[in-house]
């Protein structure tokens, strides 16, 4: 199938045969391809100044990112056949993985799907799509989706602001069977109940699975605080060996799913959960002079663009900082960003000088990041998203 051509500038072609997936309106030669010739969402052959077929995109001329890389192949035809091999291949990585059905299936651009997520919680899938080119295989990818894995339910959970971008409405709708009333998926040696329908995102973040397998290890008899708790990822599974969790989060939601989670955990009688503003929380207890052997700070992203640097990087300095306050001597302090416009080297010189501010000792005794159903693709930094820092802090010795 012949597909019309995008031509980039002189030297604008260096990117992306470096491995990157991504194509700027800046670097499109609009002499010879002007944009508004193409379709939304229509499948293009990219080619470099001299003619060269550099793969197949899908393209939306009124966004900045305006084509994404679908195949480095400039004869494929985008069909029912490649979404198949893509999620296939996707799959298999999983299965490999994991012994249960409950993981990040598709991972946009690292599983060669660029605008498109799939989580996977037992026989029900949730699905993000969040470009324009992507929705317009909506219908193939339900399809495949449903052939491969006979899902129960296929909810799209496309309620998130990044669609506006692409000139989409936000919806969260269930296209394939119907959502159990009660959702309880599996994660480590936890099991937690959860609102995809309801909830933020995909309705779980399953890419702290690791990191939050680790510190259950670390807590036990420690009295824990969990701050942006959300629906108790991280406190359930540390109150299985800790003395008491006491989990903080501004959704009473999210706190109600948290305490569910717990009982059916049977770790309910240790468990503390309190609907605040962190920043209120942090200061309420550093006023009444309250201390915790083991915090666990891991805040939504608050650098959501590059322009809200500053702002975002002041709020992580002053969460850390007002952590470390109420953190016992010798206590354990988790410190995580999903934040891609701050730097692990940025979170770690806030760490640094958060702790010399307040004149205490920080080492760093572990990192983690994300889980490997969120594969890292290597010439895409912003699939790398994910830092954590775990941290043993002393008085000054």
């Amino acid at each position: 199938m012949s597909y019309p051509e995008l031509f980039l500038k002189k030297n604008e072609d260096r990117r992306l045969r470096q491995g990157h997936l991504w194509v700027f309106s800046n670097e499109v030669d609009v002499k010879r391809s002007p944009l508004e010739q193409f379709s939304s969402g229509e499948v293009v052959v990219v080619k470099d100044s001299g003619g060269n077929a550099l793969g197949v995109a899908y393209i939306n001329p009124n966004v900045l990112i305006c084509a994404r890389l679908l195949s480095r192949k400039p004869n494929i035809t985008i069909n029912e056949s490649f979404f198949r091999q893509r999620i296939e291949r996707a799959l298999s990585l999983r299965q490999r993985l994991f012994d249960k059905p409950f993981y990040r299936l598709v991972f946009a651009e690292s599983d060669g799907l660029p605008g498109l997520v799939v989580d996977r919680f037992g026989d029900v899938l949730s699905v993000q799509i969040t470009t324009l080119g992507m929705e317009m295989h909506k219908s193939v990818v339900i399809k495949v989706l449903s052939d491969l894995l006979l899902p129960t339910a296929i909810l799209l959970k496309n309620d998130i602001a990044q669609r506006q971008l692409e000139g989409l409405s936000l919806e969260a709708d269930v296209v394939f069977g119907e959502l159990p009333d009660r959702l309880v998926i599996e994660e480590n040696a936890s099991r937690f109940v959860i609102d995809i329908a309801g909830g933020q995102k995909t309705g779980w973040f399953y890419d702290h699975r690791i990191s939050r397998g680790q510190l259950a290890k670390w807590v036990s008899g420690m009295k824990v605080l969990d701050l942006f708790s959300y629906a108790g990822a991280w406190g359930v599974p540390a109150a299985q060996a800790a003395r008491e969790v006491t989990c903080v989060d501004s959704s009473e939601a999210a706190l109600a799913l948290a305490a569910e989670s717990a009982a059916i955990n049977h770790v309910a009688e240790k468990m503390h959960f309190i609907k605040s503003d962190v920043f209120d929380f942090l200061k309420q207890m550093r006023d009444e002079n309250q201390k915790f052997d083991v915090i666990v700070l891991d805040p939504p992203a608050l650098i959501k663009r590059k322009k809200d640097f500053k702002a975002g990087h002041e709020a992580y300095r002053r969460l850390n900082q007002m952590a470390l306050q109420v953190l016992s001597n010798n206590g354990i302090l988790v410190s995580a960003s999903c934040s891609h416009h701050l730097s692990r080297e940025n979170l770690h010189e806030i760490l640094r000088s958060s702790a010399r501010h307040i004149d205490r000792d920080l080492v760093i005794f572990a990192t983690g990041g994300q889980g490997p159903d969120h594969p890292v693709h290597p010439a895409l930094p912003e699939t790398d998203y994910l830092k954590t820092f775990f941290c043993s802090v002393s008085g000054r010795i």
